[in-house]
């Protein structure tokens, strides 16, 4: 399944490339703000992960913009619940989120 999404996730990176590096840090802030809500709501954690990465454009923006949403200590527990013993999963869960 991670393969799936992380095809998706490379498809909606090409698709959304130009459209947000024209947003402002901002706006950048704000669409990745309602992807954690998404995420509270059911939205997958790898979905919010990959598309969070790609509207920052790395990971480490991605991690910057979605702590202001998420305590450390709550993304700690997203890594741990989430990834389980897939390790795959546990590495862009980390990038992202730690």
């Amino acid at each position: 399944m991670l393969d799936k999404l992380s095809s998706i996730g490379s498809k909606l990176n090409n698709l959304g490339d130009e459209l947000y590096e024209s947003w402002s840090y901002d706006q950048r802030r704000a669409e990745i703000g309602k992807l954690v809500d998404g995420y509270r709501n059911g939205l997958p954690v790898q979905i919010l992960c990959i598309l969070s990465t790609s509207i920052a454009g790395s990971s480490e923006l991605a991690n910057e913009h979605i702590s202001a949403f998420l305590s450390r200590k709550e993304r700690k527990a997203i890594v741990k619940n989430e990834s389980g013993d897939n390790r795959e999963l546990q590495s862009l869960l980390k990038a992202t989120l730690l």
